[in-house]
């Protein structure tokens, strides 16, 4: 299992548990010294690569070397993402969400999807957000970076049925999890321990769900957002 952004959060904790479970796993990240220490706690069977996905063809070099060195790849997991709170109008944040959440998420998953069409088989794990269900006022680059990842992998799971491609892909809906991006924010409801959540992630990504909700509780939100009126969603 490779994780694209485990440095921090359900990537770095997503990491440790699936090590726990004897997966062999590599992780890449910006910060090369949590990816050390993540070495030293769990040893010989974690592989890493530092990498930033806006420098898109170098960290396409990265995954390779990475997959190289692990031996293949059977399941990856795009896990990288950032998000501004508070809202900002600042149009050089809103892009660099963008390039990180969509750009640099297409081009691993694009690389990912061949790696796969090539050997036969795969999975692909791509972390969206219940943010993705609707415009929030505080944060549209974000939510609609969400969106589009969903849609995307939608689009992809279609063609793989199309074409009889043994390729898996599954959409993380996570609700509010604890982690640094959340640390500190108002407003905030239904906070999971990492732990927990990331528990369930990987529950779900071995049954190969094409939806997970992290946690279950925030399928009934969902089921509520895709139900309820434009002029409600507006007054979120």
């Amino acid at each position: 299992m490779i994780i694209i952004g485990a440095t921090s959060g359900i990537g770095a904790a997503l990491a440790r548990q699936a090590y726990s479970k004897g997966y062999i796993v590599g992780g890449t990240g910006r910060r090369i010294d949590r990816l050390k220490q993540l070495r030293e706690d769990l040893g010989e069977d974690f592989y890493f690569r530092e990498m930033d996905v806006v420098q898109q063809e170098k960290a396409i070099e990265q995954l390779h070397s990475l997959i190289e060195e692990m031996g293949g790849m059977d399941i990856i997991v795009i896990n990288s993402g950032i998000a501004n709170y508070p809202a900002s109008s600042v149009t050089s944040m809103e892009q660099e969400i963008i390039d990180v959440n969509v750009s640099g998420f297409v081009r691993i998953f694009g690389e990912a999807f061949q790696y796969f069409r090539k050997q036969g088989h795969g999975h692909i794990v791509g972390v969206s957000s219940i943010a993705g269900l609707f415009g929030a006022a505080r944060n549209a680059p974000y939510s609609a970076s969400k969106a589009f990842i969903s849609t995307y992998m939608q689009g992809y799971r279609n063609r793989c049925y199309h074409s009889k491609y043994d390729i898996t892909i599954t959409d993380v809906k996570p609700g509010f999890v604890e982690s640094e991006m959340t640390e500190g924010k108002k407003g905030m409801f239904w906070v999971a321990a990492t732990n927990k959540a990331v528990h369930q992630m990987l529950i779900d990504i071995e049954k190969k769900k094409k939806i997970s909700y992290i946690t279950r509780r925030w399928r009934f939100i969902a089921w509520l957002i895709k139900l309820a009126p434009n002029w409600l969603i507006e007054r979120i």
